[in-house]
């Protein structure tokens, strides 16, 4: 290091980079384990940067960030009251955090609790997978031939049982005709949500959070908003008909996708319970283009 230290300090042909005395002395002591360091630190705040990118919280962190800036700028230009200010609302700050992320907190506990190691798997083998997306499949179909409402909560590594308290515990095979039970109209559970588990619906007529995103179009009624509002929590898949349109509709990462066919809707549930095995250069490359 002492070497990088001298590099810039010299002055090789008229050409000379003077360093701050307390910059200097930090590169002076600084090791590999210390690079290795800042390097994972950098990993995990990008990690948190994209699972908060398309939520909500993103635009208060955008935020958070402007304040620390507009206090490193004061500090620098000696502005003593702003700075005072700022200092003491960054204090007050950082205890509203748990508050104000309270929803984005408790996600990313249930992901370390309930991660792939720790939480069941909803993988079947071939034949399971393939009756219970064709089940889904025709029972929607169904469903929006007649414009009766639905709404199914397909499970994925983010545990749902909470949501399943505010219904009624059931234990079926998912098939067409007992989803078209659940949601025949003006049935007791005709208004709530189905979750499915695996090869199974564990709970029906489940209450769901409404979303506040209010940039959402007024075509999108209660059944919508709460898709998205529960998609917006967990990585669960939320699929919904309209009561009004029939319109069959996908909700995902605080996302919809509407008027879902056939072939797109099976896109979306065979990674769920019957994903792909790939190769590491696969995975590789699937990794970055999620990232773009």
């Amino acid at each position: 290091m002492d070497m990088y230290m001298d590099y810039f300090s010299s002055t090789p042909q008229g050409f000379s980079i003077s360093l701050p005395g307390h910059l200097r002395s930090l590169l002076s002591t600084m090791e590999i384990l210390d690079i290795l360091d800042i390097f994972l630190v950098a990993i995990i705040l990008y990690e948190i940067y994209v699972m908060l990118e398309d939520t909500r919280a993103i635009t208060l962190v955008r935020g958070i960030i402007f304040l620390l800036a507009l206090t490193l700028v004061a500090n620098w230009f000696n502005l003593h009251v702003i700075y005072w200010l700022l200092s003491k609302a960054a204090t007050l700050l950082f205890v509203a955090m748990p508050i104000v992320f309270q929803p984005e907190l408790r996600r990313a506990l249930e992901h370390l609790g309930e991660g792939r190691f720790l939480a069941h798997s909803s993988f079947l083998n071939d034949e399971d997978a393939e009756n219970v997306i064709q089940e889904l499949d025709s029972a929607l179909r169904e469903l929006s031939a007649v414009k009766t409402g639905a709404l199914i909560v397909v499970e994925r590594n983010m545990g749902l049982n909470d949501i399943c308290r505010t219904g009624v515990q059931i234990d079926g095979l998912v098939s067409k005709e007992f989803l078209r039970n659940i949601f025949f109209v003006n049935t007791p559970l005709h208004d709530g949500a189905a979750v499915i588990r695996g090869k199974r619906v564990i709970a029906a007529g489940c209450l769901l959070p409404l979303t506040d995103n209010r940039t959402l179009s007024t075509e999108l009624g209660t059944r919508h908003r709460a898709a998205i509002g529960l998609s917006e929590q967990c990585d669960a898949l939320v699929l919904i008909v309209s009561e009004e349109t029939g319109i069959i509709s996908v909700a995902e990462n605080g996302h919809i996708h509407r008027k879902i066919d056939s072939i797109q809707l099976k896109e979306y549930l065979r990674p769920i319970f019957a994903p792909e095995k790939m190769s590491l250069k696969e995975m590789i490359m699937n990794w970055r283009k999620k990232k773009k």
